[in-house]
């Protein structure tokens, strides 16, 4: 029986297959599944797993891919505003596969949130439920490597920008989440996660000043915390080169940030891996 792991020429697809293998799934047992045939081909070469050309919008190359599995792990695409139509087309193969169990990586409270990411995922989940299949929802929050760029700037320039107020953000290493995929896949009890919704997180959540007083202590400098208005933040990244379209896709983040929307620190993270999460400092010291 074979787990299927869909965008496997992904960071977070690759790590879960990192991790299934360091908990003792063979290789000749998992099938990584991909967009790119020159990465399948490196991840073939570097782990032994099988793997899959897919696009999710080609329901035969789907069919191909997951013929004979017992577990889809799937990953969400990353092409917004198809992702939905994207995502049902990966369920209903899996349905037709006759797959025993699915999970899915969502996003923080997807039925409920105003978080700017969320319809999709909400949307996914609602197919999900409706098809029938035994699985479970890892809705993650941020990655402490979302704030790569971040961090280097506050070494340029020795100030952290961004309009988030008060707000916090509960983020965790990308490894962290693709070592929750693995645990919830290799449990020894097959059914002791189906039907489960975990709100995934790192254990702490930091503010713009925390930030700020990490990277200081990293870089061996001062940085300060900037918060600027929606409208100043907008203007900053403008002017340093962001389109105006990305640009305010961070602001909108950054404004649900503000609204308290990434903060929970659920300890769900945490209980699945079986060690504390990767702080943001520790991140920052890794970099």
């Amino acid at each position: 029986m074979t787990i299927v792991v869909t965008g496997a020429t992904g960071h977070l697809g690759r790590l879960a297959i990192d991790h299934l293998l360091a908990r003792g799934v063979p290789a000749d047992g998992i099938v990584g599944a991909g967009r790119d045939p020159q990465k399948l081909a490196a991840l073939a070469d570097a782990t032994g797993v099988g793997t899959a050309v897919i696009d999710y919008s080609d329901p035969a190359s789907l069919d191909a891919a997951l013929a004979g599995a017992s577990t889809l792990v799937l990953v969400s695409g990353s092409e917004v505003g198809k992702r939905v139509e994207q995502h049902g087309n990966a369920i209903e193969a899996a349905k037709r596969a006759g797959v025993e169990r699915l999970v899915y990586t969502s996003a923080p409270k997807a039925t409920t949130s105003a978080l700017v990411l969320a319809p999709e995922h909400k949307a996914t989940e609602e197919l999900i439920a409706a098809s029938g299949l035994a699985a479970t929802i890892l809705r993650n929050n941020w990655y402490n490597e979302n704030y790569a760029n971040a961090f280097a700037q506050a070494g340029a320039t020795g100030v952290h920008l961004a309009s988030i107020g008060q707000g916090t953000v509960a983020s965790a290493s990308r490894s962290d989440y693709a070592e929750a995929i693995a645990a919830v896949v290799t449990a020894d009890d097959p059914q002791a996660h189906a039907g489960a919704v975990y709100e995934l997180s790192g254990d702490t959540a930091w503010t713009g000043e925390e930030f700020a007083a990490a990277a200081a202590r990293v870089l061996g400098r001062e940085v300060v915390f900037s918060d600027s208005t929606p409208e100043e933040h907008l203007a900053a990244l403008t002017a340093a080169g962001l389109d105006e379209g990305t640009a305010g896709f961070v602001v909108t983040l950054d404004g649900n940030i503000r609204d308290g929307l990434l903060g929970e620190t659920s300890g769900d993270l945490g209980r699945l891996i079986g060690r504390p999460t990767v702080t943001l400092e520790e991140y920052f010291r890794s970099v």
